[in-house]
């Protein structure tokens, strides 16, 4: 009799520990399933329409408005984040416009008023050339295409460079400009005209620089140069000379003039190639490829530079790429136009296109 108890109690032992170990086990999932589940969930970039608005229903404003500027075919002009065109010039020849000024020029003009958002004459550009504006920077290129200019806000000289090899690829900064020219040679300056850097990134069994950029600093530059066995290049200044920091290969050519473009916060630069957009993280010193249909033909980031959005162009079709972590695409569209453009202000992205502009608001949900 006590045998089938002492049985029966061991049987009944083992039973409720089961039972706890289940239970436990149970609980302990609820528990995990409860956290997860607390956890926020991965959002989507969103991109919604908000207005768009004709380029020709031209409203005026005031000289205190925030403007924004577009250049839409033979037309130029500013429109207000709110989507009112303040400004519009059309233009038979050339035009350059930047968030300061604008101009219009013939192709054989020796001088060129240029002008504010709001229409007030800002000075006159007693140079004979192109004019072109960058921000607030003024340079004119001379006839010859091989020396340029850059002026002051009134339309003065401040200083020149001339060279016998046409210039082929041009840009600037905050921190200075740099120019890149037909036999190979890359040329930085600093802020008042003086020469930063000069050499040949060279690598190539033919030189040519087909895209240059410099730094917010202006002590780093970078180039697309050369064709067989053309390079991407990027070289800070070290004492008397040049540094190559980072360099690679390109798989296929480019015979285009490409875009590079530092981002606002000086460590990472894009660059077109033939297929894509590179990108380059100088603090890792690694590279990505980005493989998109058609020609960079800009590249605009966001306000916390987090997104960077990339306008290319292949023939009539247009197509709107936005990156994140610098590497990895988020979100693309396209659109056949004959021209287009974007602009990005906050979190809000301005895309022309013929002749209308629309704003897309850029969130995640």
């Amino acid at each position: 009799m006590f045998f089938y108890y002492y049985i029966g109690m061991k049987k009944y032992d083992i039973f409720n520990k089961a039972m706890r170990n289940r239970i436990l086990g149970v609980a302990a999932f609820c528990f995990l399933y409860i956290v997860l589940a607390l956890r926020p969930l991965s959002t989507e970039l969103h991109l919604t329409p908000e207005w768009t608005e004709g380029i020709t229903r031209v409203q005026g404003g005031s000289s205190a408005q925030e403007t924004i500027p577009f250049k839409l075919g033979q037309n130029m002009g500013f429109f207000t984040p709110e989507g009112k065109i303040t400004n519009l010039v059309t233009y038979p020849f050339k035009a350059s416009i930047s968030d300061s000024y604008y101009t219009s020029y013939s192709a054989n003009n020796t001088s060129a008023d240029f002008f504010l958002p709001s229409g007030e004459k800002a000075g006159t550009i007693k140079e004979a050339g192109f004019p072109f504006f960058d921000e607030d920077r003024i340079y004119v290129f001379l006839p010859g295409g091989s020396s340029f200019v850059q002026c002051s806000s009134s339309g003065e000289r401040q200083w020149a460079y001339e060279s016998y090899c046409p210039v082929t690829a041009f840009s600037s900064s905050a921190g200075g400009t740099v120019a890149g020219f037909a036999d190979g040679t890359l040329v930085s300056f600093t802020k008042d005209g003086g020469v930063d850097q000069k050499f040949q990134p060279g690598g190539s069994n033919f030189s040519v620089i087909l895209g240059a950029g410099i730094s917010k600093s202006g002590d780093t530059v970078a180039c697309v140069c050369g064709q067989d066995q053309q390079r991407f290049v990027v070289a800070q200044k070290s004492g008397e000379h040049s540094k190559i920091i980072f360099h690679e290969y390109l798989e296929k050519a480019s015979v285009k003039q490409e875009l590079v473009k530092f981002n606002s916060k000086d460590n990472i630069v894009y660059y077109g190639y033939e297929g894509g957009l590179g990108v380059v993280d100088l603090e890792k010193m690694q590279s990505y490829k980005l493989p998109l249909n058609g020609h960079v033909v800009q590249i605009q980031e966001n306000e916390e530079g987090t997104l960077a959005f990339i306008l290319s162009r292949y023939g009539k079709k247009y197509t709107i790429t936005v990156i994140e972590k610098f590497n990895q695409s988020v979100a693309s569209f396209s659109y056949n136009a004959n021209y287009s453009f974007i602009q990005v202000r906050g979190n809000s992205l301005f895309v022309g296109r013929n002749d209308k502009i629309s704003k897309l608001s850029v969130s995640r949900k």
